[in-house]
Formats: structure tokens, sequence, C-alpha cells
């Protein structure tokens, strides 16, 4: 993501535009980093909460530019998965953060954010469909057929938790998880379709989509690793002390 200002556009929008792609492919790559750290290392211990942590402040600032930017291009797409990827990081560190069976106006807001970006999602993929080629801002219209099916799943998990006020044990870890996971995999396919950001080598490999199809690998193994009792409580005092 560019954003092409004039030199002799006006200094303060030249500096602006410098520190959105400063914040966007900076927090991609230390989202990337750390994200895939967090995952691989003792769950609990510091080490992951420590790169939890750089992994939640560095995804919302990439994916709150992207979402920001990218209908500017215009890129609703890219901008759609912005938004959906900032959601799923800001619910998944609430989750651990709001304390066990409790609820309040974030998750109420959370719930908004998701039926909202199903919707537009769906009327995207509508308007993709029926345009010449089936493209939407050069994209296939079925990513946005996807991304409405994921939010009105990720929309109907957070009604059920604030009609349940709440949520606690293995579910609230197993929340906390797939959305994390989910946005570091949607992360790592944005930048398999970046050729600009990768090496010449590797440009239109499909190599480039193993990241994302190796965290979901791992989404899926952590998910039923915590199903068992011996996981239910991780070292360090437990999985909320992870993030």
């Amino acid at each position: 993501m560019i954003l092409h200002v004039s030199p002799e556009a006006p200094f303060l929008l030249r500096a602006g535009a410098a520190a959105l792609l400063v914040a966007h492919i900076g927090g991609a790559s230390v989202g990337l980093i750390s994200g895939t750290l967090s995952l691989v290392v003792p769950k609990g211990g510091r080490v992951h909460r420590v790169a939890g942590n750089v992994f939640f402040v560095s995804m919302l600032a990439m994916s709150g530019v992207g979402a920001v930017v990218a209908p500017v291009f215009p890129d609703a797409v890219s901008g759609l998965m912005g938004a959906f990827t900032f959601y799923l990081t800001a619910t998944a560190w609430a989750t651990v953060r709001r304390r066990p069976g409790r609820t309040g106006m974030f998750e109420v807001g959370g719930f908004m954010a998701a039926a909202g970006v199903s919707a537009v999602a769906l009327s995207l993929a509508w308007a993709g469909a029926h345009s010449p080629g089936g493209l939407l801002d050069g994209e296939p219209y079925q990513i946005a057929m996807v991304a409405s099916a994921l939010a009105a799943l990720a929309a109907g998990l957070d009604l059920k938790v604030i009609l349940a006020d709440g949520v606690s044990g293995a579910p609230r870890i197993a929340r906390h998880l797939w959305r994390m996971c989910l946005a570091l995999a949607i992360a790592w396919g944005s930048f398999a379709g970046q050729p600009k950001a990768q090496p010449e080598v590797l440009r239109g490999s499909p190599l480039l989509l193993a990241p994302a199809l190796l965290v979901l690998v791992a989404m899926a193994f952590w998910l039923l690793r915590r199903r068992t009792p011996k996981a239910a409580r991780p070292p360090g005092g437990g999985f909320a002390a992870a993030t």
C-alpha cells in the first residue's frame, strides 16, 4: 500500500502519507514476526505474553491504516479485510482482559462491528459477482463472500457470549485463540498478495500461501490441545496471562 503524494504537496500532507506507510508496513512486519512467535512458544510464559502484546499493538496499527486508506485506491476488499482484522485482534485481546463471565458495551460494539462487516462484504460480493469478469477492484468477488461468512460466524459467537453474560474456562481460551490466529492468517495472506513486499525469487509462487495455511493448522492443533484437561491450565497461572 503506497499513497502517491505529489512532491509539490504541502509538507504536512507528505509527512502524513509517510507516517501511514510506516505504520502499515512496520505494523505488518512486526505483527507477522510477533504473532508467529506467540503461536509457537509455550503458552502462558513471558515470551508468549510479550509477543502477544506486541502482536496486538502492531496488528491494530497495520489493519487500522489499511481499513481507512485502502478504499481510497480504491481497494474495497483490502479495506474490508483490514476492518475485519482490526475487529478480530481487538476482540481477541479483550476476551482475556475481560474478567471471566462478564460482558459490557465493548462486546456489544464488537457484535455490531462484525455484523456490519458481514453485511458490507455480502453487498460487495453481490456487486462483484455481477461485474465484468466477476472482479471487485481487481480481486475475485469470492474473497468478499468468504469474509462475509467469517464475519457472520464471529458475530453469531459474539451474540452467544452476550446472551450468556460472558464466557469462561475452555471456551474463553478458544475464543481468544482462534481470533488471534485468524487475524495472523489474514496478515500472512495479505503478504502473499503484495508482490512489492516479496523477494523476487518468490513472487507469484504458491509457497507464499504456506505461512497462512500453517497458522490455520497450528490454530486447529492448539484448539484441540486445549480441549484436554491437562492443557486447560497452562503453566504460569493461566492463559489469560499469556496476552
